[in-house]
């Protein structure tokens, strides 16, 4: 019957929201969930397509821990390498508190936002010493480590200690606001709140772990972000955004912010087998990481201007300094389009900067290095 009256009325979203689900079919549609046994649905698509991942194989909260932090704002292809590296190299979080911060910036070198690597280390330290090497066994305890949200407090109470606790991530987001066309936009605290307590509802509280984990895989492989295998979907016919044909208007996305452009000019300067690196400090981008002296400006800098600046900041004659070539890319970051030239010289003596340090070229792999430094060295090598 609920279906049939959704066929006859198609409810339209524009941008703005402004035109809402009615509330009352939404009520009718929740009572459904429970009706066809949601719970037992999704899991019976778990247990048939879920992918054999390590991490759903132990209930150690470090190893949990762990991998809901590699795999924020990354795939798990991409993530799985760096989690197992991580569990050979610290098998114990004693092991990753005691590691230096270079050790931790240099595992995670190459995954990107790299506060979640510093953030990463700092509750180490707080779980070895505070908390004698145990981590907290409940979701409230665990919101009390920094660097441990509500999300993945929910994912480790839930999965190492079988807490009756939602989690919810951007797959969360996507599937159940699609199956009951949730207008609110997602990925805000007020809407954490609401699909928490919506999910709620529906946690299977002697499989909330198992639950969780298959919430989050339907999102992953089935309700895409493009694509979604709505026909071969399990919950087709109880979906709302398919059967008012508006699948492509969730989940609704809170305002964009604004992708600023920078020029980012690394100075390569390289004498025999030497070359020259800074650190950076605890503010801004790639905090504490190693690359090559750079000049930010807003607009592009021809040859002479950076030969200029690179004379005047180093301490060059102009016949001490010869150009070899440059190289350009751009690196989009979340907030950020970065047009960045690497500028390569050979130097015949050294330059004089307190804010450089003096390295042999074949020791830079020892180096914590922004992924941008990466690309560069990748392409002079090729």
């Amino acid at each position: 019957m609920l279906n049939l009256f959704l066929r006859g009325h198609k409810f339209s979203l524009s941008s703005q929201n402004k035109q809402r689900i009615p509330l009352f079919v939404l009520k009718l549609w929740r009572k459904s969930i429970v009706e066809n046994a949601f719970a037992q649905r999704l899991m019976n698509w778990y247990h048939a397509n879920s992918r054999p991942l390590p991490w759903r194989e132990t209930s150690d909260p470090y190893l949990i821990w762990l991998s809901e932090i590699i795999l924020q704002q990354t795939r798990v292809e991409q993530g799985l390498p760096y989690f197992e590296r991580f569990r050979a190299q610290f098998p114990t979080v004693e092991k990753l508190a005691k590691a230096s911060e270079s050790e931790v910036m240099k595992c995670w070198q190459g995954l990107g936002y790299y506060s979640r690597a510093r953030n990463l280390h700092q509750t180490a330290k707080s779980v070895a010493d505070t908390y004698k090497g145990v981590f907290p066994d409940s979701y409230a305890g665990l919101l009390q480590l920094k660097g441990i949200g509500p999300y993945t407090a929910a994912a480790i109470a839930s999965m190492a200690f079988g807490e009756a606790v939602p989690v919810v991530d951007g797959n969360v987001y996507r599937f159940i606001s699609r199956y009951l066309a949730i207008p609110m936009p997602v990925g805000t605290p007020a809407a954490q709140r609401y699909f928490s307590e919506l999910l709620r509802n529906y946690l299977p509280a002697d499989h909330a772990g198992q639950f969780n984990q298959a919430l989050m895989e339907f999102g992953a492989l089935h309700c895409t972000p493009r694509s979604p295998g709505c026909e071969s979907c399990p919950f087709r016919s109880d979906c709302v955004a398919y059967n008012t044909k508006q699948v492509g208007f969730f989940p609704v996305k809170a305002t964009k912010t604004k992708v600023k452009e920078v020029f980012y000019h690394f100075i390569v300067m390289e004498r025999g087998e030497l070359i020259w690196l800074t650190q950076r400090d605890d503010s801004g981008l790639w905090k504490k990481l190693w690359h090559f002296p750079m000049l930010s400006t807003e607009l592009d800098l021809n040859e002479g201007d950076v030969m200029d600046r690179v004379i005047a900041s180093f301490q060059f004659q102009a016949d001490q300094l010869i150009h070899k070539g440059n190289w350009k890319t751009v690196h989009l970051l979340s907030h950020r389009k970065i047009q960045a030239r690497f500028w390569q010289f050979e130097c015949t003596t050294a330059p004089r900067n307190n804010d450089i340090v003096e390295i042999y070229s074949k020791d830079m792999e020892s180096y914590a290095l922004p992924q941008l430094m990466v690309k560069f060295l990748r392409h002079k090598q090729d």
